[in-house]
């Protein structure tokens, strides 16, 4: 019902719910990146150097459509603030922003085994660079120094060797060795050229240089460095830039240190320094990792807009992921739609995270009427668009439709990456029979020079374990290894079930130490597979050391911990221990459900112990918990042939005592005496006797 509140959606061309087989090739070609890219100049208050750290959300203006009026609820208060907001402010000049120049954006997928999941899209962070010729970048001052940082030599810093370039190096110098030097992940070699241009008469520290250097030690979780460098930055004007403010919240956004974003944006406010764009979208994902919910993060862009904040695309990709992050995804329609009445026009990075948000929700349809909309609007998808698509389809078990994705997306001008070939090996994987296909999946892959991620191969492991191919599967993990790729509580988890289908519990318990070795924790998944492994081949001991290991570390038994205990024990012949079992559940505070009772009903049905049968059945109907239809069917037909049998006897035990007391059962005649027999012979040839 969202969509109905979004009715932009449908457009004569493209219905909203409507899923070609074939998409069209006829689509506009657009360069992901100019060839000659232009800074931009740093005195605008949005400048590239801050946007890279908006990981998810950050969206970049390139079209503008008009919607058309739709049906308003006067009770929804985003549609009451929209519409006391007047279009001030220019929309030509809001969605002409310089930051589109030399932009690259990519998404990264998450993990498509995971059962519940878990697959999260997000955007990285985008590499805003100061763009050099190559050909002079590393000549004259700037090309020395950044040697120098390359092959500093052992028990010295950069700064001990920059004496000779005392009074020779200047800020533009020191900003472009700076950039270079973050180009290439030295981060020491940053921090100490930071320190030796702070010590220098006069300083040569910029806020240019900050904003620079503040995101990269971010990046490489030096948040306490960053808070030091900027309490001792100088109380002077040149400091006091929201530019400055941006990237040190940034920074401590990507180190995690949300506690102290807040400190710093409220250090900004008691220095009268004004919000732009960027701070709005940089706190409103603060605020998303935070934990805070929706309604939080809208008041907060109330009051920032309140402050004359303007509104800009980055803003609402943080709106619309904060919403969809919550499943509130009418809402974040709503947003879309207003917010474009407004004049910041959706792109890319806007349609992903709606597709992204409909999709995990398994609404597939209304991702593809969104991709449709997308397209008919004239923004081109980005790789992240189709892996969106992918994925979903993954999860559908749909691999026909990612290969006819994957050829659009190559007529597009755009590679598969990694997680595109993924998402089609899990799609084959989660298939029985579909191994060979999930492998094939996996060598195009390799033949078209991509290399693969620890998700690419629990994939292929999963494939293998659904076919039963357990050595493959174990084979698969050893190149893993050998290729220098970590494995991941996932890997281990899809290769221990492997294993755990084949019953081979000397592997199990092998693939167990060496992820304990391995420093990794496992999950509830890994528990469950672990336990349900060692007692099903009647491993009791060890099954309950899995209990016992898991119960350290927080995983402590569930009613799903018993049920495959029980179910293990019945298969093994010791029903008996089932009733200790219930008790010790119960101990636990651990209410039985349907398959409990089940499972202890079938037990006693096998080893013909009805009178339990029938004792368990009428608690399982007493708690109400009662399994589904075609399952509690299956159970009463068993059940109902040992009761119309024991009815019978039990009828005709009652029959013979009512006419006990009626007296109408005849006389039971006198015991026979031990001569019976002889006695009827001889009447016998007494009788012959006398016919002879």
């Amino acid at each position: 019902m969202a969509l109905m509140m979004h009715q932009t959606f449908s457009s004569p061309s493209c219905p909203l719910f409507f899923r070609k087989p074939h998409f069209s090739k006829t689509l506009i070609r657009v360069s992901a990146t100019p060839s000659h890219p232009v800074p931009t100049p740093p005195s605008h208050s949005s400048s590239p150097i801050f946007l890279p750290f908006l990981q998810e959300q950050e969206p970049t203006p390139q079209h503008q459509v008009q919607q058309k009026e739709e049906d308003e609820d006067p009770n929804d208060p985003i549609l009451r603030f929209f519409k006391s907001r007047t279009s001030t402010q220019d929309p030509r000049f809001e969605s002409k922003l310089s930051l589109q120049k030399n932009r690259r954006t990519s998404w990264r997928l998450a993990s498509a085994t995971d059962p519940e999941s878990e697959a999260e899209f997000d955007v990285e962070e985008e590499k805003e660079q100061v763009v050099l010729d190559p050909c002079t970048s590393l000549q004259g001052v700037s090309g020395e120094i950044l040697h120098f940082a390359r092959n500093l030599p052992e028990n010295s810093t950069l700064g001990e060797v920059l004496g000779p370039y005392v009074g020779r190096v200047g800020e533009r110098e020191c900003v472009e060795v700076l950039d270079l030097m973050c180009e290439e992940g030295l981060v020491m070699g940053c921090l100490y050229f930071f320190e030796w241009m702070r010590l220098q008469e006069p300083s040569l520290v910029t806020a240019r240089a900050c904003s620079l250097l503040f995101p990269m030690l971010g990046r490489a979780g030096m948040g306490d460095e960053v808070m030091i460098l900027l309490r001792n930055l100088p109380k002077t004007r040149q400091f006091r830039d929201v530019r400055v403010y941006n990237a040190s919240i940034s920074s401590l956004l990507s180190c995690g240190r949300y506690n102290d974003a807040w400190k710093v944006y409220e250090e900004m406010e008691r220095n009268n320094i004004h919000p732009d764009p960027v701070t709005c979208s940089i706190m409103v994902t603060v605020m998303r990792k935070d934990g805070h919910s929706a309604k939080d993060v809208w008041e907060f862009f109330q009051r920032m807009n309140r402050k004359g904040v303007e509104w800009s695309s980055e803003v609402l990709g943080a709106l619309l992921k904060s919403f969809c992050d919550e499943g509130l995804k009418k809402e974040a329609l709503i947003i879309q739609s207003e917010m474009e009445k407004k004049g910041i026009s959706s792109n890319a990075i806007v349609y992903n995270t709606l597709m992204d948000a409909y999709s995990k929700s398994n609404h597939v349809e209304e991702a593809e009427g969104l991709f449709c909309e997308m397209k008919a609007k004239g923004v081109k998808p980005t790789s992240a668009t189709y892996n969106i698509l992918m994925d979903a389809y993954s999860r559908r078990m749909q691999p026909r439709i990612i290969e006819d994705l994957l050829l659009e997306m190559q007529e597009m001008g755009l590679e598969p990456n990694v997680k595109s070939y993924t998402c089609l090996i899990s799609a084959y994987g989660r298939q029985k029979r579909m191994s060979e296909m999930a492998a094939d999946a996996f060598l195009r892959m390799k033949k078209a020079g991509i290399r693969p991620t620890s998700h690419s191969y629990t994939a292929l492991i999963h494939a293998y374990s659904i076919s039963g191919w357990h050595e493959k599967a174990y084979s698969a993990f050893e190149n893993m290894k050998r290729e220098g790729i970590k494995p991941s509580i996932e890997t281990y988890t899809a290769l221990l079930d492997a294993f755990r289908r084949a019953g081979d519990t000397q592997i199990l318990m092998k693939i167990w130490k060496l992820m304990l070795s391995d420093k990794i924790e496992g999950t509830r998944v890994t528990f469950n597979i672990l336990l349900d492994g060692f007692a099903k081949q009647g491993h009791y001991m060890e099954a309950r050391d899995v209990v016992f290991e898991f119960g350290k570390i927080g995983f402590q038994p569930t009613v799903m911990t018993y049920n495959m205990l029980m179910n293990a024990y019945a298969r093994g012949g010791q029903h008996s221990r089932l009733p200790q079992l219930l008790k010790e559940m119960m101990s636990l505070n651990l209410n039985p459900d349907s398959i409990t009772y089940s499972t202890m009903i079938y037990a006693y049905v096998r080893v013909r112990d009805f009178k339990r049968a029938f004792f368990y059945h009428k608690q399982m109907v007493k708690s109400g918990q009662i399994p589904d239809s075609q399952s509690y069917q299956k159970l009463r037909s068993i059940l109902d042939v040992k009761a119309a049998t024991k009815n019978r006897r039990d009828k005709s035990a009652i029959l013979g005592i009512i006419n006990s007391n009626m007296g109408l059962l005849k006389p039971k005649k006198g015991k026979k005496d031990e001569f019976w027999k002889n006695k009827k012979k001889q009447k016998r040839i007494q009788s012959f006797a006398q016919d002879g």
